[in-house]
């Protein structure tokens, strides 16, 4: 590998289909009606499987539970090839739209589903769409009475689904609980914040820009970032849902094509491992100004 700098990384995965995205909830309507959707998750996770094999480089996977319950063995894959999994819900449902009690039973449930068909103890929580935002942070207690020890749903951004824009820019201890938070990582640009690490990010802008940015949140920063992608990011011939919204539509089919060979180099430029394999905490959450201030 040709890796820019010595930092490790973390890269994390997120098991889900193309049809269980929060942009198209409203079109797809219920969860009742995934069967009617041709799946691609299996076939595409395993795409991302033998990228990261060729390339040696491990990452967790926040898994949605019906996935799991539906592809056992796509399960059992990840876990036999050394990726620590992580839960990502059961239903793919956004955590500010449920009450308590609903997230911590869709919670539970994915959680037990995959330590049964992985036999891992499953530690790491990933929100749907990083939907645990100021008005759901009660889900972080419910969190840790489930066992999980650290949690990945929170971006430091404004967004209209999402983000909390004065949370801490890297690993910090959730103040008055033991969880451990992995913001989704940003790169600060003439003061402002800018979403790098990921998703349709890494789609939308060119390599070079996120390699940039990448590369200067290690080297300025001296901190790792936390990376994430989709399987249904690789699949540029996945089914079109045309009924959804313009933006929706942007956001989710933008440079499909150009995901994989994006990952490939990525790969070589920096260095990576699971979640929770490097901790090197930074901050507490009432050092938040101080981020503010960068």
């Amino acid at each position: 590998m040709s890796q820019q700098n010595q930092i490790t990384n973390y890269l994390t995965i997120d098991v889900e289909d193309y049809f269980q995205v929060s942009a198209f909830e409203k079109v797809v309507e219920s969860y009742h009606k995934w069967p009617t959707y041709p799946s691609r998750v299996e076939r595409n996770t395993r795409k991302i499987l033998d990228i990261l094999d060729k390339h040696n480089a491990k990452a967790t996977f926040f898994v949605v539970g019906w996935i799991a319950e539906k592809f056992p063995d796509l399960i059992k894959e990840i876990s036999r090839q050394g990726h620590p999994l992580g839960c990502h819900s059961y239903y793919h449902r956004l955590v500010y739209d449920l009450s308590p009690e609903e997230f911590r039973q869709d919670t539970q449930n994915a959680k037990e589903i995959l330590e049964q068909i992985s036999g891992q103890q499953i530690n790491g929580y990933r929100a749907p769409s990083y939907s645990i935002t100021k008005r759901s942070l009660w889900a972080l207690g419910i969190l840790e009475e489930l066992g999980f020890s650290f949690d990945s749903s929170i971006f430091p951004i404004y967004h209209d689904r999402y983000g909390i824009p004065d949370a801490p820019r890297f690993e910090y201890k959730i103040p008055e609980y033991k969880l451990i938070e992995y913001p989704i990582s940003t790169a600060l640009f003439f003061g402002k914040k800018l979403p790098v690490s990921g998703g349709g990010y890494f789609r939308l802008f060119p390599y070079w820009f996120t390699r940039m940015a990448l590369n200067k949140i290690n080297m300025r920063d001296k901190q790792p970032f936390v990376f994430y992608l989709h399987p249904w990011e690789v699949d540029p011939n996945q089914p079109k849902i045309n009924n959804a919204g313009a933006l929706s539509r942007f956001r989710h089919y933008v440079n499909l094509d150009k995901t994989a060979n994006r990952l490939e180099q990525l790969l070589q430029d920096f260095s990576f491992s699971p979640l929770g394999s490097n901790c090197k905490l930074s901050a507490s959450w009432d050092q938040r100004d101080k981020f503010n201030q960068q």
